[in-house]
């Protein structure tokens, strides 16, 4: 473990395209999908290749799951 990354609050922990669609039981390019219309927060991670790279904040997701609703 790197001592001098800070510590990333729950909420804000970066989760795969694979990850957010397992969690919702959905297809990766659904996932993409929502991420290009707006739907779901996403950052764009630099590229080279066709397919552009996402993370997605665990808060973005709960969001979808919770309606909005913290727990």
């Amino acid at each position: 473990m790197n001592r001098n990354l800070p510590a990333v609050a729950y909420e804000d922990e970066l989760l795969t395209v694979f990850e957010v669609a397992h969690v919702l039981r959905v297809d990766e390019t659904t996932v993409r999908r929502w991420v290009t219309q707006g739907t779901l927060e996403a950052v764009t991670l630099p590229h080279k290749g066709k397919r552009r790279s996402y993370r997605v904040k665990r808060s973005a997701l709960q969001s979808i799951l919770y309606g909005g609703q913290t727990q």
